[in-house]
């Protein structure tokens, strides 16, 4: 584990150990958290797969698939979602930028660095925001989604986040509820 870190809270370069079992792990529980408000997507803009497609690579992964392009490229496919949502619905955005993380986890790396965090822990945070504003941003909705995520996540996520530094700073609101999800994980 690093001492040191740069400005951007990233290690001094030291790598981790991570089994492709962890990371099937945390794939698994990435898309538990980025399903949970597919549906907050979908109601923005139902004829719209790539969120749902992001989900189902990340599930074919965790369940033994092949890290192949394709779940790569359905990251990429969300995240372009999220980005089209931008301009209609704040939580349907956040709801496919949690898809987008859960296919993504994937291919985490195995680096000592704090923004390795945001790919553990970004669906989580993401699914918690989109929940937060589908509420009308009340904290409460929010708390109990953190703590959810926080009481499901399994084994592998707690073992690689105690290799890691702790979340970076900044961020927004979800990079605010990464950290406040990270803590929680490391108590």
């Amino acid at each position: 584990m690093p001492t040191e870190t740069d400005k951007n809270g990233n290690g001094n370069g030291n790598e981790i150990e991570l089994s492709e079992g962890e990371l099937r792990e945390i794939a698994g529980y990435a898309a538990d958290c980025a399903r949970r408000v597919l549906t907050l997507f979908e109601q923005s803009l139902p004829a719209d797969p790539r969120p749902r497609e992001a989900i189902a690579a990340a599930d074919a992964f965790a369940g033994g698939g092949r890290r192949t392009a394709a779940l790569r490229q359905s990251a990429w496919a969300a995240y372009k979602a999220a980005q089209e949502a931008d301009a209609t619905a704040t939580p349907a955005a956040d709801a496919a930028r949690a898809a987008s993380h859960a296919a993504a986890a994937g291919y985490l790396h195995p680096r000592a660095s704090a923004h390795q965090v945001k790919h553990i822990l970004g669906a989580a945070a993401h699914a918690a925001r989109a929940e937060e504003l589908a509420s009308g941003e009340d904290r409460q909705v929010t708390a109990g989604t953190l703590d959810r995520a926080r009481r499901h996540a399994p084994p592998a996520v707690t073992a690689v986040l105690a290799r890691l530094p702790a979340a970076p700073s900044g961020g927004g609101r979800v990079g605010e509820l990464i950290r406040v999800l990270d803590a929680a994980l490391r108590a």
